[in-house]
């Protein structure tokens, strides 16, 4: 395939991606007699703001079932093995907290200005090598690598690490545990349902 050609098709796939973010259903947070209340309909009679959570599975309102939600068994295959390997971690992890971070949508961009697949934060990115945070590739071996730090910070421990992903490992040393934020919570229950049915589906 030509060079030019190659471009504007990895233009053209993003652009899809970034509309589909763009059209993904709004949530609405609004107080209603002295209640936070969450709707996908924005309310008439309240003053509302949009919720974003900070990534794909941090949404504490979510509607997707993660227990059967479409795995991405095959996207970016040879580095995501790779990677984990070097890394000495599992592939199915990895697959995980992609998921978790972006939905496998490369282009992804959270409100806090993390980037990519793996949603990288710039001075993470910076502080791990990462020249461009939106190369698949690049985003990759950064977010195994940052990972694969925190499991060893962690002992091993893939909840304490994976909150910590979500929360900075200031938050879990503080709290000695899991953090007592919402959406960190849902975001290593979610982490944990997706390991499990990407480790069944890989080594079926």
């Amino acid at each position: 395939m030509k060079p030019v050609l190659a471009l504007l098709l990895l233009a053209a796939a993003c652009g899809v991606q970034a509309r589909s973010a763009e059209n993904a259903p709004r949530i609405y947070r609004y107080v209603s007699g002295g209640t936070v209340s969450f709707s996908d309909i924005p309310p008439l009679r309240s003053a509302y703001t949009i919720y974003s959570p900070s990534c794909y599975a941090c949404n504490v309102h979510s509607a997707i079932q993660w227990d059967s939600t479409k795995l991405h068994l095959e996207a970016y295959g040879s580095v995501i093995e790779e990677t984990a390997r070097q890394f000495r971690l599992d592939p199915a992890l990895v697959r995980a907290v992609i998921h978790a971070e972006s939905g496998f949508n490369p282009v992804a961009r959270s409100r806090k200005g993390a980037v990519g697949l793996m949603q990288l934060m710039p001075a993470t990115a910076q502080q791990l090598g990462v020249a461009n945070a939106l190369v698949p590739d690049m985003n990759i071996r950064g977010g195994v690598q940052y990972l694969a730090g925190l499991l060893t910070k962690f002992n091993g421990d893939i909840s304490l690490a994976t909150a910590a992903y979500n929360a900075g490992p200031g938050a879990v040393q503080k709290y000695a545990g899991i953090p007592p934020y919402a959406e960190t919570q849902v975001y290593v229950q979610r982490v944990k349902i997706l390991h499990q049915r990407y480790r069944s589906a890989l080594q079926g």
